[in-house]
């Protein structure tokens, strides 16, 4: 089992997928999934620092609501 907080080096194997919205202003996000499904994600800029791990449905929850705006004032 992988917990939250784990260093994304103890992700060995996995494949790192940027975001096309990362960019030089410090926006750096990537995901890997994970053999069991679930995913980490981690902040690019620093790929060896820490990596949170979220359950398929989880990640699911939240693009979902991303879409749906439900995050929106979060971000006034």
């Amino acid at each position: 089992m992988v917990y939250n907080g784990i260093a994304s080096t103890e992700l060995s194997g996995v494949a790192w997928q940027k975001s096309r919205r990362s960019n030089s202003r410090g926006n750096c996000v990537e995901l890997a999934k994970l053999d069991d499904g679930s995913v980490a994600m981690r902040n690019s800029r620093f790929p060896d620092g820490p990596a949170l791990v979220y359950t398929a449905a989880e990640v699911d929850a939240l693009i979902r609501g991303a879409k749906d705006g439900d995050f929106d004032n979060m971000l006034q």
